[in-house]
């Protein structure tokens, strides 16, 4: 699937990656379709897929269990070739296939079609027909059972047959209307639709670069233009709208920059500690935009027809959904080794560098998962992953700041240890570039590396049986794609404290950035990227979850 899949079923999406499978679609199904295929499809979509009958789905919640673990949920595939069930979110339908060799599986909920060579779900025209004429059948026979023929036509679809979600398929009327408007906008890898410069309105220029770095990011781009968003508030004071708006106006093929005196107006209401034509900080400005957007989300999310949400924000708009990651922590007592855990939601993480006043970790090159991001301490440079060793390391608190240990139930001493519990779909960085104190304000200009590629396995709270003082000790898995990012773009910071610039780069295309300067955007190659002083970072998870 490309990054401009729907984000609503459920299904996985590879973006911008390499994948195994070829434009004309997966070779795989060559080797499923032999002998009866098609009626063993349509057997698996009758009795465990479409349950249009009582009797199905009674075979179906009675049959359908996990053949490893015994579970009814956890996203069951059903193996094409044999006889087999498994958990798609614990892997065991994947180590089934490993085993096997059998390579395509069908997801019990949906009916999309999994082929593990190409780690993606696939298509296939002749499948989806068996597909979509069983769904069809199921819904007639559901429907006959439930209402009286007269009022079917009115029948919506429901739990059981593939849940609410149905294919798309062109109506007349907008089959007529392509016939008639047969021009067409052709996307290539050279197109430009989505660069637009941004005119500064005096000083706005942290407000312009995250503004790219939001408009270049593919879910929330997918969301603003498929028009999903319903205002609850009067519009003209709605930020949503107007970032709504503004999608449209970079993805319209205008080229002339767009001038975005309604956003600073809107940011200047909701978010008055930003008002005014002052420089102000870039991740400062991103933090208050998620915060207003996420409040004026609240009407889109309808809880997804009672379905919880699934991060640690207990929220289903679409902010919550891209950006909003669970941190755990977990503070130890000295005396007892009880450990007591909290875990809380973020929208970022902000990093400590060296050569601030808070003294960083010592470095020790090679044993740290620098290799697992294609990082190197050239001449004793530090890394990103430097730095969140750093951040997920065991720190002493000290005698002066004892907590209360319920297993003591006293005030004993303590090590506390941050680690990633939930990952966000968008994982931005900030790197804390200027530092305010009593005695001292001035910005910390170290050179920080960072990859195009990020794996964060070793930063989960998972992986921390596998940390021994510090050092992270893991074996890569080439197959685990799943805590595994991508850059998609940068926010920079030229000057000093009190005088600077914001500049941002941002990813059009697999390896193709652009540097967007307010007005100006030019072209960028990764090494430019690569060498920048680096502020703010967005990774892009490659693979993506929908349950």
């Amino acid at each position: 699937m490309s990054e401009s899949g729907s984000f609503i079923i459920s299904f996985r999406v590879e973006l911008n990656v390499s994948s195994v499978m070829s434009p004309a679609g997966c070779s795989h199904v060559n080797g499923y379709k032999v002998d009866n295929w098609k009626q063993n499809l349509r057997v698996i979509y009758q009795c465990f897929v479409w349950s249009g009958t009582a009797e199905t789905r009674r075979r179906k919640a009675k049959s359908c269990i996990c053949h490893i673990c015994g579970a009814h949920l956890n996203r069951l595939h059903s193996c094409l070739y044999c006889v087999f069930f498994g958990c798609f979110s614990k892997k065991h339908i994947h180590d089934h296939a490993k085993n096997k060799r059998h390579n395509l599986a069908v997801d019990l909920l949906y009916g999309g079609i999994y082929c593990f060579v190409c780690q993606d779900y696939i298509y296939d025209k002749e499948m989806e027909q068996i597909a979509k004429e069983e769904q069809r059948k199921a819904w007639k026979l559901q429907v006959g059972q439930l209402m009286p023929p007269l009022i079917v036509s009115t029948y919506t679809w429901s739990s059981g047959i593939g849940e609410k979600y149905t294919t798309w398929e062109p109506t007349k009327r907008e089959l007529e209307l392509l016939r008639h408007n047969p021009k067409r906008r052709k996307i290539t890898t050279n197109c430009t639709i989505g660069l637009r410069g941004l005119i500064n309105l005096g000083n706005t220029c942290f407000m312009n670069c995250i503004v790219q770095a939001l408009t270049h990011t593919p879910l929330l781009r997918d969301f603003f233009l498929s028009d999903r968003h319903k205002c609850e508030m009067q519009s003209n004071s709605c930020l949503v709208c107007e970032m709504s708006q503004l999608f449209q106006e970079f993805y319209s093929g205008h080229r002339s920059p767009h001038i975005p005196f309604r956003l600073l107006h809107l940011v200047w209401t909701h978010a008055k500690h930003l008002a005014g034509y002052e420089q102000q900080d870039a991740h400062e400005f991103l933090i208050a935009a998620l915060d207003v957007l996420h409040r004026h989300c609240k009407g889109d999310t309808t809880h997804d027809n009672g379905k919880k949400a699934n991060n640690p924000n207990h929220c289903n708009c679409i902010i919550d959904q891209i950006f909003t990651g669970g941190l755990q922590s977990d503070v130890t007592c000295q005396v007892c080794t009880g450990v007591s855990t909290t875990i809380d939601p973020f929208w970022d993480i902000s990093l400590d560098l060296p050569g601030s006043s808070t003294p960083f970790w010592p470095l020790s090159p090679g044993g740290d998962g620098s290799a697992v991001n294609g990082e190197s301490h050239l001449s004793g440079s530090t890394t990103l992953t430097d730095c969140l060793r750093r951040f997920t390391r065991p720190e002493h608190l000290g005698s002066s700041a004892k907590i209360k240990c319920g297993g003591c139930h006293s005030y004993q001493e303590s090590t506390k240890q941050l680690t990633m519990k939930k990952l966000p779909i968008v994982a931005c960085f900030h790197l804390k570039r200027f530092e305010h104190s009593a005695k001292l304000r001035r910005k910390i200009t170290t050179y920080v590396s960072f990859p195009l590629e990020l794996d964060m396995t070793p930063f989960m709270a998972s992986s921390k049986e596998s940390r021994m003082n510090g050092q992270y000790q893991q074996t890569v898995d080439v197959l685990n794609n799943d805590n595994k990012y991508a850059l998609f773009a940068v926010v920079n910071h030229q000057g000093t404290l009190e005088s600077g610039h914001y500049t941002s780069f941002i990813r059009q295309h697999k390896d193709q950035w652009f540097k967007c300067d307010d007005a100006i955007i030019t072209k960028a190659t990764i090494k430019d990227v690569l060498d920048s002083e680096g502020y703010l970072l967005f990774y892009h998870k490659q693979f993506l979850e929908y349950e």
